[in-house]
């Protein structure tokens, strides 16, 4: 048996659809930028390139605000416990149909596996790409601050392409690991709806 509970609250899933979205379109022109590819070409792509960036950073400002101001930041508390018994389960588990060992509630949104994803991206990624893309943004004033001679453009380049390569690694995992819900898309519709089913405490 499953009830239904109101898990993520309506400025949650702007957020969350909002950042995807200018994630994605970083993805794209990103790898323009990097020639993988050409599909609008290099001006345009940079253009709308750093015009994402600078949205997502808007956006990430007014949602730490809003985090701190709605004890929200709490859901991100990394956490050991039963660590172990996730790894299993998407490891073996998931695929013999065992119970899931995570129960959500309204204040514990993430299991414990997902927490210490997130404190990699929080910790590691996210500086990792935004100190390089920034860097990269404004390489044409290192002379001014007097950094030109030990910033290595070439170097500061490859680190942001590293940190894209590790974004666009956790956003597919993120992707699939939201098809693993009861149905195909559940957990989608629930970060649509914020109403989320979830089994019953026995």
């Amino acid at each position: 048996m499953s009830e239904r509970i109101y898990i993520y609250k309506r400025y949650e899933r702007f957020w969350h659809w909002s950042q995807a979205l200018l994630i994605v379109g970083m993805m794209i022109t990103g790898f323009e930028v990097h020639g993988s590819y050409t599909l609008i070409g290099f001006g345009k792509a940079v253009q709308l390139h750093s015009l994402a960036a600078w949205t997502l950073l808007a956006l990430w400002a007014f949602t730490i605000f809003w985090q701190f101001t709605t004890g929200e930041w709490r859901q991100y508390l990394p956490s050991l416990k039963n660590v172990g018994a996730m790894i299993r389960y998407y490891s073996f588990g998931i695929f013999t149909k065992a119970p899931h060992p995570f129960r959500k509630t309204a204040l514990q949104k993430h299991n414990p596996l997902q927490r210490l994803a997130y404190l990699a991206l929080l910790a590691f990624i996210s500086p990792l790409i935004w100190v390089s893309g920034i860097a990269y943004l404004f390489y044409g004033d290192w002379r001014q601050l007097g950094i030109d001679g030990w910033l290595n453009l070439e170097w500061v380049a490859t680190l942001h392409v590293l940190g894209a390569y590790m974004i666009t690694a956790f956003f597919f995992i993120h992707v699939y690991l939201t098809t693993t819900g009861h149905t195909l898309f559940a957990h989608i519709k629930a970060m649509i709806t914020g109403w989320e089913e979830v089994d019953e405490k026995h």
